[in-house]
């Protein structure tokens, strides 16, 4: 009878995936966001070292950020790359929602005081994070 829980237990996370890949067809980019978001990209990623590496952030605050990059730079993926559009969609919802968490958390004061680029690149991001007005 064990087999008949692997088999439950392998049939759920089968449905989480494709529930996941669903919402990655709805909530994907549009392709001008995506081009937004390639031009950041490096500043993007000096940004969230940046901010995984702040201490003056708790350290709970900040965990999310260091399982994005371990999920970032890992070869194992949610989607695999190869799909189009949304092979790549996954990685970039994912490490928006964390953006998102930590400057929720920690404050869009942080995210100013980190941001590598220049003041539009800034302003673009909150927009694609859909941060409204920094306060």
């Amino acid at each position: 009878m064990w087999w008949y829980s692997v088999a439950i237990v392998c049939g759920v996370l089968v449905a989480l995936w494709l529930l996941f890949v669903v919402f990655l067809l709805v909530a994907r980019p549009n392709r001008e966001t995506i081009r937004e978001a390639t031009r950041l990209l490096p500043d993007i990623a000096r940004l969230v070292k940046r901010l995984a590496t702040d201490r003056t952030i708790p350290l709970r605050t900040r965990l999310p950020i260091w399982f994005l990059i371990g999920y970032l730079v890992s070869p194992i993926d949610l989607v695999p790359d190869f799909l189009p559009v949304i092979g790549y969609a996954d990685d970039a919802i994912i490490t928006a929602i964390v953006l998102r968490r930590l400057i929720h958390h920690a404050g869009q004061d942080k995210l100013a005081a980190h941001w590598p680029g220049s003041t539009e690149g800034l302003a673009t991001l909150q927009q694609l994070l859909r941060l409204g007005d920094p306060r």
